[in-house]
């Protein structure tokens, strides 16, 4: 995220650049870039929990679930165990049997987790808990979400306990895998939710489940397009919004600058800079008129920038990006916006304001 402002009059011109004032030859240069960096993230592939760059494999646990249903019907008697197995050879089975990796060993990632499994009473009041039927992780059987990733999947924010879990995908052409992790600058949380790695549009079914065997559901996941045209508009709206919050007039679209926005989104894949892949400034996309006037450009890229919201809100997080969407002199704004999956950053964002 960056941002910078240009004022021109006859005699100087001010640009907010790199927290720093320097002036050279009578032009005074002040404010701040800055680019979050990608979070370094996990990813679990379809149909296994095998996390990229590592040898580690969790495999289902369906022989767990067969073993508490079998205790809940009465086929065998509950007892307290380990789920064991860890790394394919290390001692322990459901209900202490024998050493070795049989069918009823769970490998886990960390090569020494360890579930104490306790009575079956223990184990049913903890699946019993919160707004969803027992053994069921969501409330709702479907949901959409758009190709940006714009919200993390989570499953009902009631439950608690739930331990390690494993998430997998049906449709690995829609939602590769997960991060094993959830952006928590956008307010989601490790224990219940997942950054989906999106790949394409389509219908994919997600399978969640907690490796003690207590709880696992389903969940229809529809990616559909980035609006884009829209989305635009939406940071228009959201931004004025922001300013009636602190007593500012609403900002008009800035057709002047349109153009030159999209230009500049495009631009920042290449060069994250308010300097343009051709070395000059950011202001020459929308040059002040003749007649003078005043422009300021904010900046975004990155996987907390997904949706209008999450990029207004990282804007308004920032002082000097803060200060441009709250600057009085302002009459316009344009915005540019690029979504490009293949690209690094995925999601690009451009403001572009003016008084003209």
């Amino acid at each position: 995220m960056a941002s910078v402002m240009l004022k021109q009059t006859k005699t100087k011109i001010l640009l907010s650049i790199n927290a720093a004032a320097i002036l050279v030859a009578g032009v005074l240069i002040a404010g701040a870039i800055w680019l979050p960096k990608e979070t370094t993230l996990r990813v679990v592939s379809e149909r296994s929990d095998v996390i990229e760059g590592e040898d580690s494999e969790v495999q289902m646990i369906d022989s767990v679930t067969e073993y508490l249903e079998a205790v809940k019907n009465g086929s065998v008697s509950p007892t307290s165990g380990s789920i064991g197995g860890y790394g394919g050879g290390d001692s322990g089975a459901v209900g202490g049997g024998s050493s070795g990796a049989g069918s009823d060993d769970v490998p886990n990632t960390s090569g020494s987790y360890s579930y104490i499994l306790g009575t079956v009473a223990q184990a049913t009041e903890r699946a019993s808990s919160g707004n969803v039927p027992s053994g069921e992780l969501w409330n709702e059987t479907s949901m959409t979400i758009y190709q940006s990733a714009d919200k993390d999947i989570c499953i009902d924010s009631s439950l608690s306990g739930l331990g390690d879990m494993y998430w997998q995908t049906s449709n690995a052409g829609v939602i590769a895998g997960f991060y094993a992790t959830a952006r928590e600058k956008l307010g989601y949380t490790t224990d219940r939710c997942r950054f989906p790695k999106i790949v394409g549009t389509g219908t994919t079914t997600i399978t969640a489940g907690t490796y003690d065997g207590l709880r696992r559901d389903e969940i229809t996941v529809t990616v559909i397009p980035v609006p884009t045209e829209q989305w635009k508009s939406e940071v228009l709206t959201l931004v004025n919004q922001e300013r009636a919050r602190n007593g500012l007039g609403a900002l008009s679209w800035g057709s002047a600058c349109e153009g030159p926005a999209q230009i500049r989104a495009g631009e920042i894949m290449s060069k994250y800079s308010h300097t343009r892949p051709d070395g000059s400034s950011w202001s020459t996309a929308c040059a002040i008129p003749s007649y003078g006037g005043t422009t300021g450009e904010n900046l975004a890229a990155g996987n907390t920038t997904t949706s209008p919201a999450s990029v207004v809100a990282t804007w308004m997080a920032s002082d000097t990006h803060r200060q441009n969407i709250l600057n009085g002199t302002f009459t316009h704004l344009a915005v540019g916006f690029v979504f490009d999956p293949s690209s690094p950053y995925r999601t690009y964002w451009s403001q572009i304001f003016s008084t003209f």
